[in-house]
């Protein structure tokens, strides 16, 4: 799959070992997800790669959408809204708008609901080759270890809405160039 550039999951699609998920390390990437809201808000994975030891996670914690990026366990950096989803259908993006500039670099983040952005940050570090051998991307739920404790794996991290659609689109870096003036 390492000439796609982009693919659509729906809830239930679980278990895909990075070698038949499409590759997202060292590059801009967008996550788009149509859900079904709760009337609480929601709580639970939307989806996510990887687990314990390095990953990523678009989640929603108590009604309120976030996205995680957990660098092999070491450094995690988290791009959180604040205000809690309205029940319903909506639509979450998270927009990775990555350096450039050779693998492992980082790069911005914004999240997105309906469209309007609710926060933005900026991830230092990415993993530039594999998260995890056994670890798999999951819809809807985080299988195997946690990408992050507070939403937890397994039965604990499903989320309680629904998920009709997801889609990850990739795209290469912009080359970065520097015009001399004169």
């Amino acid at each position: 799959m390492g000439k796609c550039t982009s693919l659509t999951l729906a809830e239930g699609m679980t278990g895909m070992l990075e070698g038949v998920f499409i590759n997202v390390k060292n590059r801009s990437k967008v996550i788009t997800a149509e859900i079904e809201v709760p009337a609480d808000g929601g709580s639970g994975t939307v989806i996510a790669q990887g687990g314990r030891f390095g990953g990523w996670s678009l989640y929603v914690k108590d009604g309120v959408p976030a996205y995680d990026y957990n660098f092999l366990g070491l450094q995690r950096t988290s791009v959180s809204g604040t205000a809690k989803l309205a029940p319903g259908k909506a639509t979450l993006q998270f927009v990775f708008d990555y350096d450039g500039g050779g693998p492992g670099k980082g790069g911005k983040g914004r999240l997105l609901v309906n469209g309007r952005k609710v926060a933005e940050g900026r991830i230092e570090r990415t993993q530039a080759a594999v998260f995890s051998a056994d670890e798999t991307a999951d819809v809807g739920i985080d299988l195997g270890t946690p990408v992050l404790e507070a939403i937890g794996a397994e039965a604990k991290s499903r989320f309680t809405g629904r998920i009709p659609k997801v889609t990850v689109a990739v795209r290469a870096a912009a080359a970065k160039t520097e015009v001399a003036r004169k």
